[in-house]
């Protein structure tokens, strides 16, 4: 579209990001050549019988491979050692080297983001200082590793109001986000980034059993409520290996993050997005119920959501297979705006927009009759070609900022003003109609 903007700051994989997460060896006798004794167990012996010199010198080949690719290596060896020792027993009495070797015997890199980075959302970033008149924003980008395990990393950067934006550099080290203690099975569990790393330092991995092959396409909001507190949310896809089911992130300071399952008919579909505020008392969302259209939805529960009301399905051909929102509704002037995605010939996704009643959300006021942005021969190219797709923009002023996902191989930023989208979609207000109609 002619008047979109397209950045040419773009984002591909990187392998050299990696985070240091605990390596799970078998504690079954079975398993081990000592026949009565686990393979945990063997190791462990082994280091124990070393003498401080050797367990010195290895230490040293682990700190010069390591240390300078990670944050606080031996404070993440001394804790993975307290973990092994609540599940062998014993090993009270060592000395801090052996402890930290130990814990490094048990821990390995990933490389999160070696396959890809995509799917973006935006919202406005906690701190607003130094923006130089834009608006700072954090973005979230659907990292994917060795086992295309999905995780969810970050990003922060400013958006001018040129219609111009930039990133800020890409932190040193990457650290995974873990919970306190043991981390429940099934269910709601909180975990938490290291309180001194910036936000882009941070990793949301796997750690229940319905996450366990992947966290994808979080779907951010800045969330108003009625007493003006602030929080930010997010819904994602939890992946286990067979099913999905939608998830909800809570976090005020991107440091502390709550994961709750969701409940309800919607619950087993992907893609629901948050309304930045309630409407008529209530929570609101959209997302999609049948595959291929999208509800608006009513909750009194923001973690129970059931059946809704039909407001979009596929009509034009750029989206006939099947139609979805690009994550949450953006509040204008002259209603909500909802970015949605359609899936055509050859499986072929495309961007379009939907205009909502301020009111009554249930009410379409316009929406895209052509492609809003579509793949092209200079982006179409990738792991998934074909493929443009965003989990989420931002309004900055007279601007949507929005980042989006390219074949599920890089994130491309583009920007249009508000106008020329209303344009786009062909909309008009009432009192213009009504003038014209006199």
């Amino acid at each position: 579209m002619t008047d979109m903007l397209i950045s040419p700051t773009m984002l591909r994989s990187n392998p050299d990001r990696v985070v240091i997460l605990p390596f799970s060896i078998s504690n079954s006798p079975r398993d081990s050549a000592m026949g009565t004794m686990s393979r945990v167990g063997r190791i462990c012996d082994a280091i124990i019988h070393m003498s401080a010199e050797t367990v010195r010198q290895e230490l040293e080949i682990v700190n010069r491979d390591f240390t300078g690719r990670h944050w606080q290596t031996r404070a993440i060896f001394l804790e993975r050692f307290n973990a092994i020792q609540a599940i062998q027993g014993g090993m009270e009495n060592l000395d801090e080297d052996h402890m930290a070797l130990i814990g490094a015997y048990f821990c390995h890199e990933y490389s999160y983001q070696a396959a890809a980075v995509m799917n973006p959302s935006v919202v406005p970033h906690p701190d607003q200082s130094n923006n130089n008149g834009g608006t700072n924003f954090v973005m979230s980008t659907r990292t994917v590793g060795e086992g295309h395990i999905s995780t969810v990393s970050f990003r922060e950067g400013t958006f001018y109001p040129d219609g111009s934006m930039e990133l800020r550099p890409e932190a040193d080290f990457a650290v995974a986000a873990k919970p306190l203690g043991t981390a429940p099975v099934d269910g709601a569990v909180t975990v938490h980034g290291h309180q001194a790393c910036p936000i882009s330092e941070t990793v949301l991995f796997p750690v229940t059993r319905s996450q366990s092959n992947g966290l994808e396409d979080l779907r951010m909001v800045r969330f108003h409520d009625e007493s003006g507190t602030t929080t930010y949310m997010g819904t994602y896809t939890a992946y286990n290996g067979k099913e999905t089911a939608c998830e909800c992130m809570e976090t005020s300071d991107f440091r502390s993050f709550r994961l709750t399952p969701f409940r309800g008919a919607a619950a087993g579909h992907k893609g629901l997005g948050f309304f930045p505020r309630k409407i008529n008392g209530r929570w609101a969302a959209v997302g999609r119920l049948d595959h291929e259209s999208v509800f608006y939805l009513e909750s009194d529960d923001k973690y129970t959501w059931n059946n809704g009301d039909k407001i979009l399905g596929p009509e034009a051909p750029w989206e006939l297979v099947q139609m979805g929102n690009c994550g949450s509704p953006i509040e204008l002037e002259e209603g909500w705006l909802v970015l949605t995605h359609g899936v055509g010939a050859v499986r072929r996704y495309s961007l379009g927009a939907a205009l909502l009643d301020k009111d009554d959300p249930r009410i379409v006021l316009a929406r895209s009759k052509e492609a809003l942005l579509s793949p092209s021969e200079d982006n179409r190219e990738g792991y998934v070609p074909n493929v443009i797709y965003t989990c989420g923009a931002l309004r900055c002023g007279e601007w949507i900022f929005m980042p989006y996902g390219v074949a599920d191989s890089s994130i491309h930023f583009a920007s249009i003003k508000i106008k020329d989208l209303l344009n786009h979609l062909g909309y008009e207000p009432a009192d213009s109609q009504k003038n014209a109609a006199e």
